[in-house]
């Protein structure tokens, strides 16, 4: 049976926890206070009565251990996903948890270190990635019969807030397009009417177009971590996106002017090979929107679209795309299939504000049905007509 003890030595008191764990095995815990080792025993017998009975001495492995024990476990995640992983353990977790045993990380601990990291000036996204990194070790533990609670599954992550999105409209995609190296023109557009991807952009072969029926098969990504890694779409699932048949010309028209194996890349470098996305962006894509605005600029001002934003980025190509289907009367899902989200809900967590509110001409339709119902009301049966009281002014 499990009980206290209370012990003294050398004029100072103690209270050793004794329990025999499910194999019969004796064991014992010194506390300082009588009540938290009853509190500690009543844990402990209610942890054995449901099954989730986890030695105490268990958790005395240190976190940098367990930590890589984890991390090897994710051999099947994507590169891309394990090179983060990485990172946020040997930059964020480990300097601070590496030598302490997982027992002994409370979530006062995790509050801490959260706090620190932003202090330090980690962007609130980064930190709460690490929150999250560290949340899986912890978890993994449990799993491994270390731990009975994840102390970091209660500590909320930082609040982000979401970086703003530029979206073009159909003349500032021509703008950019006419401005930016003839070379990358095709790109421009199918990006700006597709929505995939930049990784995906980069990781599309020609065997995987249908120019004449305007379909693009999307079902690989390259992304850049310390190399290009080539891997699945982010969402696991491939799918099939259109585009305007002005677009599938325009990509044609340049595949007639090079190879074009079934296995080979739609947009490549200058010299051939996949695209480098910084160097795109950097010597091409910036270029031309400084060239575009200064061309809208010369335009008369009954032609002149808007002036492109000065912090566009080539992701908001993607965006773009959502827009001018939202604009076309595109439903959530049509824009969930064209963009690739693993569910409608995301799709609306990013581009709901873009989708036109029903309220004002729901709220004029109930307008009508609630007159429709009171005419009926107002409408005895032997044909007489009664006056509504609101009508009968100055009786």
């Amino acid at each position: 049976m499990a009980h206290v003890e209370k012990r003294r030595r050398n004029g100072r008191v103690t209270y050793r926890a004794r329990w025999r764990d499910p194999s019969g095995k004796e064991r014992n815990k010194t506390f300082t206070r009588k009540l938290d080792a009853d509190r500690f025993l009543l844990s402990i017998e209610d942890a054995k009565l449901r099954g989730a009975y986890v030695d105490p001495a268990a958790g005395k492995v240190p976190f940098g251990a367990w930590a890589e024990r984890w991390y090897a476990s994710t051999a099947h995640l994507k590169p891309s996903t394990r090179h983060d992983y990485r990172a946020l353990l040997d930059h964020q977790a480990l300097p601070r948890f590496r030598d302490v045993t997982l027992a002994a990380i409370d979530t006062l601990a995790v509050k801490e270190w959260r706090s620190d990291l932003l202090a330090r000036g980690l962007s609130p996204k980064r930190a709460g990635k690490a929150l999250q990194v560290l949340s899986q070790v912890l978890a993994s533990a449990i799993e491994g019969g270390r731990l009975t609670r994840n102390a970091a599954a209660g500590v909320n992550p930082p609040k982000v807030q979401r970086k703003e999105m530029h979206f073009l409209d159909a003349d500032q995609v021509e703008a950019l397009a006419e401005a930016i190296d003839p070379r990358y023109r095709p790109l421009v557009l199918f990006a700006a009417y597709t929505g995939l991807r930049p990784c995906e952009l980069v990781a599309l072969r020609v065997g995987r177009l249908d120019l004449l029926a305007g379909t693009a098969r999307v079902v690989e990504a390259a992304v850049e971590v310390s190399r290009l890694e080539w891997g699945p779409v982010k969402t696991h699932e491939a799918r099939t996106v259109r585009f305007p048949r002005s677009v599938a010309e325009e990509v044609g028209a340049q595949l007639l002017d090079r190879p074009r194996g079934l296995e080979d890349l739609v947009f490549t470098a200058p010299r051939g090979g996949p695209l480098d996305r910084a160097t795109f962006v950097r010597a091409y894509f910036k270029p031309a929107i400084r060239s575009a605005n200064e061309a809208i600029v010369k335009l008369r001002k009954a032609e002149r679209p808007a002036l492109l934003p000065e912090g566009l980025r080539f992701y908001d190509l993607r965006h773009t795309c959502a827009s001018l289907l939202i604009a076309q009367g595109a439903t959530v899902k049509a824009v969930q299939a064209q963009m690739g989200h693993a569910t409608a809900s995301i799709t609306l967590d990013i581009y709901g504000h873009l989708f036109p509110s029903e309220m004002e001409a729901l709220a004029g339709r109930l307008e009508g049905v609630r007159d429709a119902a009171r005419a009926r009301r107002l409408r005895p049966q032997d044909g007489t007509v009664v006056v509504p009281l609101r009508e009968t002014t100055g009786q």
